[in-house]
This record gives structure tokens, sequence and C-alpha cells, in this order.
């Protein structure tokens, strides 16, 4: 839920050459689970949003259920961000912000909305001054969730200081006033985006947050999730823009 620093020109540029030294890692054993938590610790600590505490580590539900993916970002393979993105669908309705804004979110799953909601967006303070580029290559992988799962909106749940960039940067508007959130001592709003309306916008003005059907595959390919609409792979010909995936869960 940190929000990036202000964007500067020249970061875009620039990301699209980083981008060649990411490597994007699915949270997957007990070591990554658990270095990921402790970064989140670190960034939220570093910025007031939680309290010391003996563990030095932010969790919670749902890190681990079968829609939402918890990510890495490494560089040179180090870890220097990361962040959790949700799957919000009419069978899958568990997410942050569902549970913080369950009275807006609900309704549109009930129309049958499919929803992308990234949380958990941390850098490591020690290494994003060195890399103003991270936050844009961190929040790149909501926009291939988007893109891969046909998205109708993208979320972002955050702090009131930090909705001025979210609206300028990727076309955001506030449908939420901040509020306090279980476990951050700091209020959070929540953003959306049109995303099948804006997303050629922001990929015009910034081409780096373009992906392969083949790398967001890759990322977010993945049994157990119902009724879901992804990408048509390709040489697959349907009669409409979008197929169903119906995957028996497990």
């Amino acid at each position: 839920m940190q929000s990036p620093a202000e964007s500067r020109p020249t970061a875009f540029a620039r990301g699209a050459d980083l981008l060649e030294h990411i490597d994007y890692r699915l949270a997957q054993t007990r070591e990554e689970k658990e270095e990921i938590y402790n970064l989140r610790y670190r960034a939220y600590l570093r910025e007031g949003a939680v309290k010391e505490s003996p563990a030095q580590r932010v969790t919670d539900q749902y890190d681990d259920l079968p829609n939402s993916w918890t990510f890495g970002v490494y560089l040179h393979g180090e870890l220097y961000s990361s962040v959790r993105i949700s799957l919000l669908t009419s069978e899958w309705r568990q997410s942050c912000s569902a549970e913080a804004f369950g009275e807006i979110l609900f309704p549109l799953l009930d129309q049958g909305k499919v929803i992308v909601d990234p949380a958990r967006f941390v850098a490591d303070p020690d290494k994003v001054r060195r890399l103003p580029e991270l936050p844009y290559v961190t929040l790149r992988l909501a926009y291939m969730a988007c893109e891969y799962f046909n998205a109708d909106l993208g979320l972002a749940i955050v702090r009131a200081e930090h909705q001025a960039f979210y609206r300028r940067v990727f076309l955001h508007e506030t449908i939420a006033e901040p509020r306090m959130f279980p476990g951050l001592l700091k209020p959070v709003g929540l953003m959306a985006a049109d995303f099948p309306r804006l997303k050629e916008k922001v990929f015009e003005r910034y081409p780096m947050m373009r992906s392969t059907a083949f790398e967001r595959r890759m990322l977010f390919d993945r049994p157990g999730y119902a009724q879901v609409r992804t990408e048509v792979p390709a040489g697959f010909m349907v009669a409409s823009n979008e197929v169903t995936s119906i995957v028996p869960q497990t």
C-alpha cells in the first residue's frame, strides 16, 4: 500500500531498459515469502504505517489465497520491491480492498465485473532512492494482470497524499475516501481505472507498461480459479473477444 514517489520525466524511458535486468518472481517457497513479509515490515515501519513488532514481518489472510499472486521484483538477484495481485470476480471476493470497501465492490462483482486489486506494494527503503524507476516497474505487474484477465477495473488502495500521483500517471479516479484499515496506522482510500477504456492511453504515454502474452501467461497462469476471463491463446478462435476458463478448484 506504499505509494511511489512523484514521477520523474526520465523514469519511464530508463525503465524500459531496466526491464532487461528485472526478474519478476512469484513467491512460492517459505524463504521467498518470509523475505517479502520482512520487506513489507521494514517499508511500512519506515513510513510510520505500522508499529514495531518483534516478528518483523507483515502478512495477512489474503497472501495464500488461490486468487492472489505475491511477487518479488529482483534486480541482479536482490529483492527490491513487492506487490500482491488479487483477482476479484463473482466467485472470488476476498482481498484487502474487498474487505475495506465491500459496499462499493461487491455490487460490481454481482454484475459480473472482473477486478484486479494490487495491494501490499512496498519498495526497499534503502534501495528505492537509488532506483526511481522501481515503482513503475513494480506496478507494471498490475497492468499485466489487468490485460491477462481482461479486467474491467484496476484498483489502487492508497493514502490521500498519494492519490494525485495515481490520478496523473495511471488515470485512476477516487471512488472512496480514506478510511482506517486493520493493521495500518494511516487511512487509505480506494481508486479505480476503467482498464478497457484507458489502457491504450496509458500505453501510448508509457510504452514500458506494455507486455507480451507470453510474459503475462508465465506470471499468472494457474489452475484452481473458476470462470475467469483470460486471454485467448494464439491460434484459438472464439466467437467473442474473450474466453472463459473453467478449472476445477483444488
